[in-house]
């Protein structure tokens, strides 16, 4: 349930980095056209680089990516985010993003390529430690990026039936449960050798899902059936026009709450794609520039398009025409080391 911040704007919630000079978990509004107005920041936990909010909007929980690795929650109810109890270690390594499900708090643990669980208590914080963790196996062909596994993100599916994690170093999605607080693996979906799978969207319509590939600027169109947890992947789609100029990292995807479009986004070439859905194919439209430098998260919100621009330091927001799909830059806040943004 979205909430304001109490003058009748929405609030927005952003993560960043504090190794890198970030402020750590910043709060502020959406204000009229999209622009944010930040107020201010908690360092409370290192790291906050992925945020999700609880469905009443009461609660945000936030992985602290550190080689340690670790999740917390704060009551967000009031003026600014209160820690609500200590961080509580995943039991993997550089955990790089988190969802709700089944009454838990799943992480994905990039570091040591991995799934955690950690009990959610009915007034939204979490218990001092997880129920249970499940172990990726794997490989890719990839020899620096794929020597192991490297679970990239963690969500439910759109049926609420199943946990989706995408995992760059063995090139696959696995479809989990969960088994007495455990992640339990049902199935396992591979993609192209090489590809390196970073994250995934689900189409409104529940039946399709887009997966945004980091070691090759493309995304795979894939059918679910959330019936069965089968994903089938079917096409994979260039992200950019031509062959890249230098580095290009894809990174977050975003499908329009309509469904007629797919955005995401490419570090090294600063852009953000944006793809026609025409039944089971995707059609690159075109690409912006992404309004800063290293692009690592995409956001939609009321009808605007929000870039997290890390190295540049800053979030970016985007009108975005309904005929085309198409961004148009409108302005841009300062936060460095930007990595994620919610709004709720």
């Amino acid at each position: 349930m979205a909430q304001d911040d109490g003058t009748g704007r929405r609030r927005v919630f952003i993560g960043s980095f504090t190794a890198a000079g970030g402020p750590g978990l910043v709060y502020g509004a959406v204000g009229r056209e999209g622009a944010l107005t930040l107020r201010a920041a908690v360092d409370d936990v290192p790291d906050p680089s992925y945020l999700a909010l609880s469905p009443d909007g009461g609660m945000l929980y936030t992985v602290s990516e550190t080689a340690e690795g670790a999740v917390a929650a704060y009551r967000v109810a009031g003026d600014r985010p209160e820690l609500a109890g200590p961080p509580v270690p995943v039991d993997g390594s550089g955990p790089t993003h988190l969802g709700l499900y089944a009454g838990h708090v799943l992480t994905a643990n990039y570091g040591c390529g991995s799934v955690t669980a950690v009990p959610v208590r009915p007034d939204g914080t979490l218990t001092a430690k997880p129920s249970g963790r499940l172990q990726h196996t794997g490989c890719g062909p990839h020899d620096r990026r794929q020597r192991g596994p490297h679970a990239h993100q963690v969500q439910p599916d759109p049926s609420g039936r199943w946990a989706v994690s995408v995992d760059l170093g063995t090139d696959s999605v696995r479809i989990c449960t969960l088994a007495d607080g455990t992640p339990a693996l049902r199935h396992e979906f591979a993609l192209r050798p090489g590809s390196g799978p970073r994250h995934l969207a689900f189409h409104p319509d529940g039946t399709h899902a887009y997966v945004v590939n980091e070691l090759t600027p493309t995304v795979t169109v894939c059918r679910w059936d959330g019936e069965t947890g089968s994903l089938r992947p079917l096409t994979e789609v260039p992200l950019l026009p031509g062959a890249p100029a230098g580095d290009a990292y894809p990174s977050g995807v975003v499908v329009s709450p309509d469904g007629r479009f797919v955005w995401a986004a490419t570090r090294g070439e600063d852009v953000v794609s944006v793809l026609a859905v025409e039944g089971e194919a995707l059609r690159l439209i075109g690409t912006v520039p992404c309004g800063g430098h290293w692009p690592r998260a995409l956001a939609e919100y009321d009808g605007f398009l929000y870039a997290a621009n890390e190295r540049s330091g800053d979030v970016a927001w985007f009108a975005v025409d309904e005929a085309t799909g198409l961004p148009r830059y409108e302005g841009s806040v300062r936060v460095p080391a930007a990595s994620c943004v919610v709004f709720g």
